[in-house]
Parts: C-alpha cells; structure tokens; sequence
C-alpha cells in the first residue's frame, strides 16, 4: 500500500534527495511538491527543487512556490552550508529544458496543497523538510482541510544541541511561530531532529556506493555531496556531513530505519539565546500531554540502502 505524500521544501543539497527518495521509493505516490523560502530565497529553493526533479526524471508532479519568508520574522538562510543558489557544486542545468523540463506551477503552494488534498481519495501526508512556514500559512487559512492531511513529518529541532544556534536547529529557529501553529493544531506530527539525522553521515563509502549506480541522478548527487561535505567540515569540523533531509522521507518510505517516540514536544519563541530551541520531553517532567512523535534512532545501514535504491530507479 503506497502513502500519498507532498513535499514541501528549501533545496538545499539534503532537500534534492529528500525529493530523489521521495519519487524513487515505490512505498510513495509523490502526489505534489513545494516551496519555502529557508535554506536560499524562494526563488532559488523553486528552481532548485525543479532541478532536482527533472534531472531525476521526474515529470507530471507539479511545483508550487509558497511563502518567502517566516510567519513573523525576516528570513535568515544558510548559504554558507549550501552556497549562494543553494545547489552549490555543479553546474545548475535549466529545470525548463533538457529531456525532463519541470515548469512551476502558477499557483501558490497553499492552493497548490489543498487542491491535492481535496482531490485525493485517501489524507495525504506532508513531508517538511525546511521551515515549516507553507503548512502552517494552510492550516491557519484552510482548517476545514486538517482532516485531509494524514500526518505531517517534518525534519527540523533536536533533542539535544541546535545547529543554527547552540540550541536551535535551522528550520527550527528560522520560523518557530509557524511550527508552533502546526503542533497546536492537532494534526498527528513528528518531528525528524538534529540528534538522529546526525547518524546520516556521508561518508566515503556512501559516496562511493552512490557513484557508483552511475546513472545522471547519482552524478548529479555525487557533485552535490563533494560541496556539501566540504561546507560542513569547514563549518561544523564534520567532513562526512549529515543529510537530514532524506531521513524525514524514510519515516514514511521505510518506517523500520526510524524509531520514534510518542512525547511532548514545544517550542521556545522568545529568549536572547533560546528562540527556536525544541522542549521535547522524553521523560515526562513537565506532565504535559503528549502531542508528537519525535525520532530517537536509526538504522543507518538500512536508510543508506533505500536511498541507493530509490536513486538507482531513477533517470
């Protein structure tokens, strides 16, 4: 039984194989992809994550842009992870062209996911793997839709340190509000944090083994993950960098490779040191009901083995 899903992302290196899982499991039916702006602006997360598509192969999946910065705060991005486009590495073919052309849709990505969620025959569940802006902008405009949307898996917090501050991961820390709204909404949410996508090492042998396939999608991504790994030495001091992304996707594409736990999980808004920070309280301390799954492990060998399918399906 295939799990209808959307993505809604801010390629990013991580993202593009988030997207890349997305479309080459056979677990999903990637129903809809869109747009935030996060990781770069708006503009280049658009293109981006058209790239990552049609050099996949990927066509007759429409991409929407959303929203172009946070619910209440200005838009802090992450070029010194991911470069100036955000694709940093290769050469940047043009989405509209080539043998797989992916156009954007001229809908935004509110209309774009409630005219998927409305005409689906089963909920539909949102994978978020930037800030999560865009589904919080549809559950405060359309609440008559919460019921359509299955789950939302979003990649974003930690249960422990932070990577954009000491104690707030980026997606986290960049629009707070927007994933305080999605967690008091009611929809079932889990959170895929810095504690378990820290184990998603890129490491030699990965990359190796990606190359590998040899296919366009895995050349693409082996230029992709020389930049990313060096960006992330060069900043974190972690040479094989960790690829979040795609670990959000396996919760639903492989829900085996990732343990999650039912818990409290809140969100810090306010504080000079704390804004974005994640309260997950695993041990129940603060007596509150639960409210979220959170992810606390991962079968490394096992997620590393389904994106290498999923890429190797792949154009």
């Amino acid at each position: 039984m295939t799990v209808p899903v959307i993505v809604d992302c801010d390629p990013g290196h991580d993202d593009v194989f988030a997207l890349w899982l997305a479309a080459g499991r056979p677990e999903l039916d990637l129903l809809a992809v869109t747009t935030v702006g996060g990781n770069v602006s708006l503009e280049h997360t658009s293109r981006n994550a058209r790239i990552a598509l049609s050099v996949a192969g990927v066509t007759g999946v429409p991409v929407a842009a959303g929203a172009p910065g946070p619910l209440a705060r200005e838009l802090s991005t992450a070029e010194w992870i991911h470069g100036e486009n955000g694709l940093g590495g290769p050469e940047l073919p043009d989405p509209d062209a080539g043998p797989s052309p992916v156009r954007l849709d001229p809908r935004t990505a509110t209309e774009l996911i409630a005219d998927t969620l409305a005409a689906a025959s089963e909920p539909v569940a949102i994978i978020a793997t930037g800030p999560i802006t865009n589904v919080a902008v549809l559950l405060r405009e359309r609440p008559d839709l919460a019921p359509r949307i299955r789950e939302v898996v979003w990649m974003g917090g930690s249960t422990d340190r932070g990577n954009a501050t000491p104690y707030a991961e980026f997606n986290a820390w960049v629009d707070p509000e927007a994933l305080d709204l999605v967690l008091r909404s009611g929809v079932r949410f889990t959170m895929v944090g810095l504690n378990v996508t820290h184990r998603a090492l890129v490491t030699a042998s990965v990359r190796e083994r990606l190359a590998a396939i040899g296919n366009r999608t895995a050349r693409f991504g082996d230029e992709l993950l020389e930049f990313f790994c060096r960006t992330n030495d060069e900043v974190f001091g972690m040479p094989d960098g960790p690829l979040h992304d795609p670990v959000a996707v396996a919760v639903l594409a492989d829900p085996d490779s990732v343990t999650v736990a039912r818990t409290r999980l809140d969100v810090e808004l306010v504080g000079s040191e704390t804004v974005g920070a994640t309260s997950v309280d695993l041990d129940g301390m603060l007596g509150r009901e639960a409210n979220a799954f959170v992810a606390v492990g991962i079968d490394v060998d096992r997620f590393w083995a389904g994106v290498e399918a999923a890429v190797a399906g792949l154009a």
